[in-house]
């Protein structure tokens, strides 16, 4: 895969899992109408999100 590309889903992912973890502890409430507000599970999603996009960034620097 090229370099570029894993930095890109790399750099999107550690983003949309941070916000995922922190709308999923309650820390973040936007959108209002977001169904993932203080849900835990999409904390944990969250998390595993950017270990996945860590190791994506990680993986691209080889």
């Amino acid at each position: 895969m090229p370099k570029i590309l894993l930095q890109v889903f790399g750099v999107a992912l550690v983003l949309a899992g941070g916000l995922w973890t922190l709308q999923g502890l309650g820390l973040v409430m936007w959108p209002k109408e977001s169904f993932m507000l203080d849900q835990r599970i999409w904390a944990i999603y969250g998390i595993a999100a950017m270990a996945i996009g860590a190791f994506l960034l990680k993986r691209s620097r080889r």
